[in-house]
């Protein structure tokens, strides 16, 4: 009998353990759990939740580690745990747990990732008392019952320990994910100086402070502005942003440089990448002979006078995906993001050969087929990620109206001319129904007065799509309209954007926003940047 109430004391310290690995040093190298000095083995590996600081474990490791019964509702989002008469609840976007009908407050909710169910640790050993020791060489954490007693009917949660960060890397501001995307295409946010090392650090270095200064604390750094590269790379040309020249190499490793400077401010490097397009003009003169638009010809289309990557063709997909695991295994990035370039919208697409060579009979509309081609990438890519480093953050940026309720009745209220899933192929319901995701971030660039897309109402319809999901949701902001007086009358004031994030405070399912694009703010136009700070200040 003692023996299994030490096995109910582990487990629920297992899911309620704070902690104890510091989330900056953790990124790189996987964390292994022992129980007793025995290896607690899954297919997927815990890992470091980011901001919250909260490690991250599979069910697997509960029901085979400790012989607990678990069971998840899909329906409910929710996971119920059985171990001798005791039984806990965790549901999915909830901050607390029912242990034997009791509530207990969490520091991070259950997830969902890449179709693996994962739980929070919390509450140190000292709380519930489980020993506990932390090997900081070997990321290991070593679990032993013995000592072990019988908890109170009520337990009561501790503060959770602070991690230690290194003194020249400052805790980041709470868990509200405040971004700002960075261009590199065409030079818009960074480089404007080419071939000068010293002149290109020194305008990340100004760029992260000013953001810093005005509240933000996450960046998303295009990495991939057309088939190329801001990184060494073993399959893709150097990009021509940097030194003015297709595949010249800069004399520097930009990535390894701008990762360590927005973490030596506590702030979060996410890699940003164009997926499929391949070049922003027809014309392949100018690109290198490594440029996939060379060495291979027959994965490119023509749309809109560019050159894109036919996601028709699975060989093309994994080269894609194999270029952003180059970044995911060689740097410490917190996350891997992706645009809204998927299929190009309203023009014609060429690729009826790759539909009758690649569809096998599966689709008789080519629509359905583009969908899934789009899917097949996208699970496949976070699947990728979360072999490698599970910690990393995987989300995607798609256009912001899904569907309009014209089309389907599940859509929102809108009359956009566009959509992500009739337009782009992108059927992002998918994704985060499935859990292929850890966040999505939809463009919703209008105003609260436009009648054809309201800000407002898209945010409540996306708001309803993630809830229960455990896919965390963001809010792409149009900063680059800010003053903009071709725009209807809302934008004409920088006060639209502050509306929209008062309006965001409503919802807890809301974890941030993110601004297109850097030099919109900076300019600071009609104020925007002084707002911003005021409001993230108050």
């Amino acid at each position: 009998m003692k023996f299994r109430r030490c096995l109910l004391v582990l487990f629920l310290s297992l899911l309620l353990l704070p902690s104890i690995v510091p989330a900056a040093q953790a990124q790189s190298q996987d964390i292994s759990i022992f129980l007793d000095g025995q290896r607690l083995n899954s297919d997927t590996s815990p890992y470091i939740l980011p901001r919250a600081n909260v490690t991250m474990v599979p069910t697997r490791i509960i029901s085979e580690g400790l012989g607990a019964s678990v069971d998840w509702n899909q329906s409910a989002k929710t996971v119920n745990v059985k171990l001798n008469g005791n039984e806990m609840s965790l549901t999915s976007g909830k901050s607390t747990a029912l242990v034997n009908g009791l509530p207990v407050p969490l520091d991070a909710s259950v997830q969902i990732k890449i179709g693996r169910v994962m739980v929070p640790l919390r509450f140190i050993s000292e709380n519930l008392g489980l020993n506990v020791k932390w090997s900081q060489a070997s990321k290991e954490i070593f679990l032993t019952s013995e000592g072990v007693v019988q908890p109170q009917p009520q337990p009561q949660p501790q503060p959770p320990t602070k991690p230690d960060i290194p003194v020249d890397i400052p805790a980041p501001v709470g868990n509200e994910v405040r971004g700002a995307w960075i261009s590199t295409v065409f030079n818009l946010d960074w480089p404007t100086s080419k071939n000068h090392i010293e002149k290109q650090k020194a305008e990340f270095v100004s760029l992260l402070d000013t953001l810093q200064a005005a509240g933000m604390n996450t960046v998303y750094v295009q990495l991939r502005p057309a088939g190329d590269a801001l990184y060494p790379s073993a399959l893709v040309p150097w990009s021509k942003v940097l030194t003015g020249t297709q595949g010249k190499d800069p004399g520097y490793d930009p990535v390894a440089f701008m990762v360590d400077e927005t973490h030596r401010r506590g702030m979060e490097f996410h890699a940003w990448f164009n997926p499929f397009r391949a070049n922003t003009e027809l014309s392949t003169t100018s690109l290198s002979p490594m440029h996939v638009a060379v060495s291979h010809p027959d994965w490119i289309l023509k749309v809109n006078q560019q050159l894109m990557i036919n996601p028709g063709i699975p060989e093309a997909r994994q080269h894609i995906i194999d270029t952003i695991m180059e970044v995911v295994n060689r740097y410490d990035v917190d996350g891997i993001h992706l645009d809204d370039y998927f299929y190009p919208s309203n023009t014609t697409i060429n690729d009826g050969d790759a539909f009758n060579r690649y569809n096998n009979g599966n689709f008789s509309n080519i629509g359905d087929w583009r969908r899934d081609n789009i899917n097949a990438f996208v699970r496949s890519l976070g699947e990728s990620i979360n072999r490698a480093k599970p910690s990393v953050e995987y989300g995607i940026s798609p256009f912001g109206v899904w569907r309009n309720k014209s089309s389907d009745k599940t859509g929102s209220d809108t009359q956009a001319g566009v959509t992500a899933y009739d337009s782009m192929y992108a059927d992002v319901r998918t994704w985060i129904k499935n859990g292929w995701i850890d966040y999505i971030a939809p463009q919703i660039y209008w105003s609260m007065n436009f009648t054809a897309a309201d800000y407002d109402k898209l945010t409540d319809w996306w708001v309803q799509e993630v809830k229960g999901t455990g896919v965390n949701l963001l809010i792409g902001h149009a900063a680059y309209k800010v003053g903009d007086l071709t725009q209807e009358k809302s934008w004409h004031t920088a006060t639209e954007i502050i509306n929209q994030l008062q309006y965001n405070k409503q919802y807890s399912e809301i974890g941030g926003s993110i601004f297109f694009r850097a030099k919109n703010l900076i300019s600071n136009p009609m104020g925007l940047l002084d707002q911003l700070k005021l409001f993230y200040q108050s």
